[in-house]
């Protein structure tokens, strides 16, 4: 098909010059070609005369014919933000998403972006309109959400000028608001663990000491079986549970291992499994009443929230634990030594998510770097920390 060459019409409106043209698109449904016509405000009469509309308005035509670089049509950008979303950008995305993750994120673009834009058309929406929705986002979710929002909204009109639906990209600058509420990283003291434990039933006590020990995510600790114990030192990592069904494989590569467990945890271990309903090695390590998974949500509401408001603690579920000791363990290795631990694919994420900064430390810190300042080589070597320039 040719380029084309239509000059458009013009009218004022109020104080307003407005443009018209047509152009044709292709039926996202159908795939058939059609011509549809398009009204652009060109600007002010205060601000160009009527031959000045006319060559704004052949601008506009050159660059919004709906044509491609090499003749090809676009299809049509009238369709809703939901239609685009529903039927062009989940079909594809899903193939590349777990199911569960595919539950989550589904469920977060329908509440964020669906509610807001669904009845819009792709083409109509501007950066102006998503610029402001994510900044409102900013005022009312954590910032993880609103990263979150952002990447899918950059996500989904880059797949909609990829699937050729549009040309410009309006989240091509689309900003991350300043100031975003901060994520709650609480952690909890030794002390405050150690209360946690005391507090808990035998089962839940072995079951929360291993999870503190060797830093464990909900998914992991819920899904073991006797036969993960080699019931002498390790346990290994080979299925994860996720809403009560068992999965062959965790959140990262990485985390299918096996974890070392000190001689107090394992002699723990042996004596629950004398105890434990059903000892087979098939079996729950730690089972429900009725002999099978834990789940762990439940676990969550009748146990961690229990012992939460007994104990008077701000919050407490298995990210506090997680973190606190990724916190705690700083002073005890290297920041490779706590990733390894904790079993995360990069260090950033141990460094920059999980180890808090500890007041005490850096007052140490601070502490030292003041002795060294001020004392002689001869005392730094005598309190063992001289270091020759």
């Amino acid at each position: 098909m040719g380029i084309s060459h239509q000059a458009g019409s013009i009218v004022l409106r109020g104080k307003a010059w407005y443009g018209f043209y047509r152009k044709d698109v292709i039926d996202a449904t159908t795939e058939d070609v059609r011509s549809v016509r398009v009204c652009v405000r060109l600007g002010l009469k205060s601000q160009m005369t009527k031959l000045k509309a006319r060559d704004t308005l052949k601008a506009e035509i050159a660059k919004q014919t709906g044509q491609l670089a090499d003749g090809r049509i676009l299809k049509d950008g009238s369709v809703t933000f939901e239609w685009f979303v529903r039927n062009r950008y989940f079909p594809l995305r899903q193939g590349d998403w777990r199911p569960e993750t595919a539950i989550e994120k589904t469920a977060q673009i329908e509440i964020d972006l669906i509610a807001k834009f669904g009845s819009r058309t792709i083409e109509s929406i501007d950066k102006f309109e998503l610029q402001t929705h994510v900044n409102h986002l900013a005022r009312t979710y954590c910032q993880d959400r609103v990263k979150q929002a952002r990447s899918y909204l950059k996500s989904i009109f880059d797949e909609a000028i990829e699937q050729e639906f549009l040309v410009k990209d309006p989240t091509r600058t689309l900003k991350i608001p300043k100031n975003l509420r901060p994520k709650d990283k609480q952690i909890l003291t030794w002390e405050q663990l150690r209360a946690v434990l005391k507090a808990a039933s035998k089962r839940d006590r072995i079951l929360l000491m291993l999870d503190m020990t060797d830093a464990l995510r909900p998914s992991e600790l819920f899904a073991f079986r006797w036969k993960s114990f080699d019931d002498v030192n390790t346990l290994s990592i080979t299925e994860t549970i996720y809403r009560r069904k068992i999965r062959p494989f965790g959140k990262t590569p990485g985390s299918m291992t096996k974890v070392h467990l000190p001689d107090g945890l394992v002699a723990e271990l042996r004596q629950w499994k004398l105890e434990c309903p059903d000892p087979s090695p098939d079996a729950p390590m730690f089972p429900n009443a009725d002999g099978g998974f834990l789940d762990p949500s439940n676990f969550r509401y009748r146990v961690l929230k229990l012992i939460r408001e007994a104990l008077e603690l701000r919050k407490l579920n298995f990210q506090v634990l997680r973190r606190t000791i990724a916190t705690r363990a700083q002073k005890l290795g290297s920041v490779k030594d706590v990733q390894s631990h904790l079993r995360h694919s990069r260090a950033d994420t141990t460094a920059n998510e999980y180890m808090q900064e500890l007041p005490e430390s850096v007052q140490q810190m601070v502490g030292t770097v003041y002795a060294m300042l001020t004392s002689t080589p001869t005392e730094q070597q005598r309190a063992g920390r001289f270091e020759p320039v």
